[in-house]
């Protein structure tokens, strides 16, 4: 996912915890749980460590390799008819699954078009527009049959946004769609807009047509990139696709009505400015930092200044927040933050961001850094398999890409689950509510993907 100013091509909150885990495990997040060995979620290692599910096997389709025992098929491609006249947009991006019961699934998918692109036919209402017309970004929803994987009807949910980068699933049963797209009139590449953008929309996921898209300002203006909801507080943490971004959260009035408003607020690391480990190594590996959150304002930010105020407030600084992950370890939930251009070698870092609890401060540690390609180039979008090792989705910048699906074990051991051969990226991975089913996106031309394979081993 690239930043907009270099490249322009690029209902009321589970009040209950126990109830509110539930949800989120229904919604296609895994829940954490002790392995055998004592590690979150771990399994069993041989000898020197859990080494992946084996070599990758050439894909006949020329598409995506797996391991032995993995399999996939395309559930959606760009320009297949969808049931409201339109045709699948492209630009696949992030993606969330939910259990809508009846035996039925949802995706909502993401579509990260800007203004000049095809939005797959005509749409009927929207947030913002260019020119009079809306503008093409926003969201597709994939209603599937949980048993089959058929898809029984497919149709845009959101229109008239920009940049639909990624997002997260809420645990009340919406996704929430970020704009990578700090735009608007009179503003760089804001040329015929007639709105702002660069705002969160909420989607439920039982959605069955074009919703009607309400801004969450509250939530701040800036080049979002992903969240996630902590089912326990219904706080959202939110990324930020800059070099000098910062991490955010957003304590909401109400949990659960997030349109309602509340308080915008970045991290602070006790004693670390700068959390990127470019020029000196200041984040230690697996050790843990206090955190501390500062309040924002002026949060519709014209001037796309929001990470500059915050860090001139103290904010530490991380190097392109991308991928966001709730997940529950023991009770404790935990976000997984990955930071694309991150690390010594500028090839990502994973963050692990504990909520303190019983008014404990929150703590965070760098909890992974890719010192070698063979372990991840350019970690983007990522979320946790049933075994608890994070699912990783590589975004490379370079003329040709080979990107991979890398999977990281409780223990931070690096292995290749998936490459993927076409000449785009891969996004928007997350797991059926019942974990056996790997979704994923790759981001153009459109095609999503369900993998299933023996993720339990």
């Amino acid at each position: 996912m690239t930043l907009i100013a270099p490249a322009p091509d690029r209902r009321r909150f589970l009040g209950a915890t126990a109830s509110a885990f539930a949800a989120l495990a229904a919604s296609g997040c895994t829940i954490r749980t002790a392995g055998r060995d004592g590690a979150p979620g771990a399994v069993r290692p041989a000898a020197g460590g859990f080494a992946g599910y084996g070599p990758l096997r050439p894909d006949p389709a020329g598409l995506l390799d797996l391991p032995e025992g993995f399999s996939y098929r395309v559930i959606s491609r760009l320009g297949d008819a969808m049931d409201d006249g339109g045709t699948v947009p492209d630009r696949a991006d992030g993606m969330g699954c939910f259990d809508l019961g009846n035996g039925e699934i949802a995706l909502v998918r993401n579509h990260e078009l800007q203004p000049r692109h095809d939005a797959g036919g005509p749409i009927a209402k929207g947030f913002g527009k260019r020119n009079g017309e809306y503008v093409p970004g926003g969201t597709t929803t994939i209603v599937l049959d949980a048993a089959t994987l058929t898809v029984k009807r497919q149709f845009r949910s959101l229109g008239g946004t920009i940049r639909n980068c990624s997002g997260g699933v809420t645990p009340w049963g919406s996704w929430l769609t970020c704009e990578e797209a700090p735009t608007g009139p009179g503003q760089p590449y804001g040329d015929g807009l007639e709105r702002d953008h660069g705002w969160v929309f909420e989607v439920p996921a039982a959605a069955r047509g074009l919703v009607d898209p309400v801004p969450l300002t509250a939530m701040g203006r800036f080049n979002h990139e992903a969240a996630a909801v902590d089912p326990a507080t219904g706080i959202v943490y939110m990324t930020e696709d800059r070099d000098d971004g910062v991490l955010y959260r957003f304590i909401p009035r109400t949990p659960g009505r997030l349109a309602e408003g509340g308080r915008l607020q970045a991290m602070s690391i006790e004693g670390l400015p700068d959390s990127r480990n470019w020029a000196t190594a200041l984040m230690a590996l697996r050790k843990p930092y206090r955190v501390t959150w500062i309040d924002l304002d002026e949060l519709e930010a014209p001037k796309d200044d929001l990470r500059l105020r915050a860090a001139a407030k103290g904010a530490t600084l991380i190097a392109r927040g991308e991928g966001l992950h709730m997940g529950v370890q023991r009770g404790q939930s935990e976000v997984f933050a990955c930071c694309t251009s991150g690390g010594a070698q500028q090839l990502g870092q994973i963050l692990r961001l504990t909520p303190g609890l019983a008014g404990a401060p929150d703590s965070i540690e760098l909890f992974f850094e890719s010192a070698s390609k063979d372990q991840f180039d350019y970690g983007d979008n990522l979320t946790v398999a049933p075994n608890g090792h994070l699912i990783v989705c590589e975004d490379q910048y370079t003329a040709i890409v080979d990107n991979h699906i890398r999977g990281i074990t409780p223990a931070g051991e690096a292995y290749t689950l998936a490459r993927l051969t076409a000449q785009t990226e891969l996004a928007g991975g997350c797991f059926s509510p019942d974990g056996r089913v790997l979704f994923v996106n790759a981001y153009g031309p459109t095609a999503t993907l369900a993998i299933t394979g023996p993720w339990a081993a």
